[in-house]
């Protein structure tokens, strides 16, 4: 029986149709399932220009699209199109296809005609709400157009929505029992809400004046997942009239694309040692620097310790956290990597990327990489000697940059959310600070998240300091965490776990 995961977005690698970590564990799911030998369907859209790039005039960042790169195109095959209804006119959907192994994702791309192209042109960026609404519209009627004439569906098993974005199939298809929903966000992101009169002209079902898609589709089905076990307890404040119905599996990572090849090797075999741990960061550094160089070509790191904060530009992520710190200690001895891009009409993100842009311009021991991706974070992720994660309390889903830095013996410091408090076990395998918070703070309206804010990055400030003087002062201690950060971590992490908790244990 067919397994079917429906995403606004996937990372398959090189082809730029994802936005940022729900993309990447799509993917990374994807990998996997065809390693462990399921029949797995992602069904998903083909964005032409991908998601956002940027390039600086100074120090101010210039939103841009992103170019598929040719031989990541050739990876795809065509499917026989379709057609499909929207605003009363025929669409022609064309189906392209990427396998591996017994995995198969497709990915749909509207050509015809010229206003709907725009629908599958960039991910997550939309001119207007009836836009957003007509790309989900069509994800929902070219995946029931696929599942119906191309895969029959009583060859489904399980249908799993991933995000309430997808959620609008269920006016299409009754097979409710089938469904699932996997919220991967608390933020309001993650809970996207149409004017009713949009719904009923392309469905047919006036649903009220205004339909939340998460509370729509918790209200039709039976059972739905987050993503760590600390969501449960935050989601259920967010919802709940439906707070039973939530399980959680914890999201992880495809080991093969994230470790060192050599310390996949060894941990494969049931062993990791110093010696080992010590030559793969070497080699990883060695890469890393490399990376860094294209960035400033005269940097000179040396033997400082590397400082890593990456991910996507949101207010949530506290990227202010390092900027901040970098500001307040000059002369510390450290060298600090910060990338990642903002949505580009996320006013605090933009002004993040100008604040990192400036740092990078003005200080010899900090680099940003404005073009972070899947590839760079391969080489980042392995070759950093701290990695930072910072979410405000109660606002992370799970998170896997940690799993992935932690995975290749690189310590973590991370504020106490998400998946990482299964994870991480403070002055072990890694450093926490801050609160357990499992109420959902309003971070931009709640007077409380100033004062929290405050109270976590005068720890965060300590505990970093603290790690950088083990680097130099105590190595044996910082080895001593970093190994067992690789023994520990990846079989905590390895995304072969939560496959078979969603598909081999029901």
């Amino acid at each position: 029986m067919v397994i079917v995961s429906i995403t606004p977005e996937i990372g398959l690698g090189g082809l730029k149709t994802y936005a940022g970590g729900l993309g990447v564990l799509e993917g990374d799911k994807f990998f996997e399932a065809g390693d462990m030998g399921l029949d797995y369907l992602v069904l998903t859209l083909y964005y032409r220009h991908g998601y956002v790039d940027y390039r600086f005039e100074g120090e101010e960042p210039i939103p841009q699209p992103e170019s598929q790169p040719r031989e990541c195109l050739e990876m795809l095959r065509p499917d026989e199109p379709f057609e499909i209804m929207l605003r009363g006119e025929k669409i022609i959907i064309q189906p392209w296809i990427r396998r591996y192994k017994t995995a198969r994702a497709v990915l749909f791309e509207a050509q015809c005609p010229m206003w709907a192209r725009k629908l599958t042109d960039r991910v997550y960026v939309e001119d207007n709400t009836e836009q957003q609404f007509l790309r989900y519209t069509l994800l929902a009627k070219a995946s029931t157009y696929y599942l119906k004439n191309r895969i029959g569906l009583e060859n489904v098993s399980i249908i799993d929505l991933q995000e309430a974005h997808t959620a609008l199939i269920l006016l299409l298809l009754s097979n409710g029992e089938k469904f699932r929903l996997i919220v991967h966000t608390p933020g309001p992101w993650g809970h996207p809400g149409f004017p009713g009169d949009l719904i009923a002209r392309e469905f047919g079902s006036f649903l009220g004046d205004y339909v939340v898609l998460t509370r729509f589709a918790l209200e039709r089905l039976n059972k739905a997942f987050v993503v760590s076990e600390k969501q449960r307890d935050v989601i259920g404040k967010v919802f709940p009239q439906h707070k039973d119905k939530f399980s959680h599996v914890t999201n992880g990572i495809y080991l093969p694309r994230w470790m060192h090849p050599k310390l996949y090797e060894a941990y494969k075999r049931g062993w990791i040692d110093r010696e080992l741990l010590v030559e793969v960061r070497r080699d990883s550094r060695s890469q890393l620097i490399g990376l860094v160089k294209k960035y400033k070509e005269n940097v000179s790191i040396g033997d400082k310790p590397i400082v890593v904060w990456v991910r996507r530009l949101a207010r949530y992520k506290r990227p202010y956290f390092i900027a901040r710190f970098i500001e307040e200690h000059p002369d510390l001895e450290a060298f600090y990597i910060l990338g990642g891009k903002p949505h580009p009409r996320d006013h605090d993100g933009l002004n993040y990327a100008k604040w990192f842009r400036r740092l990078h311009l003005r200080l010899t021991n900090v680099v940003y990489i404005h073009d972070y991706d899947i590839e760079k974070a391969q080489t980042i992720l392995r070759g950093g000697d701290i990695f930072l994660f910072t979410p405000f309390s109660g606002w992370e889903a799970c998170g896997t940059s940690y799993m992935k830095a932690g995975a290749n013996g690189v310590p973590i410091l991370s504020s106490r959310d998400g998946g990482v408090i299964e994870i991480v076990e403070d002055g072990v395998n890694g450093w926490l600070f801050g609160d357990d918070i499992r109420d959902f703070i309003n971070i931009y309206t709640d007077p409380r998240a100033r004062e929290i804010d405050d109270r976590d990055y005068k720890e965060f400030s300590m505990k970093l300091i603290d790690a950088i003087k083990l680097y130099y002062d105590k190595p044996d201690k910082y080895w001593e965490i970093s190994l067992n950060a690789a023994k520990t971590i990846p079989g905590r992490v390895d995304i072969r776990n939560a496959l078979r908790k969603y598909y081999l244990e029901e």
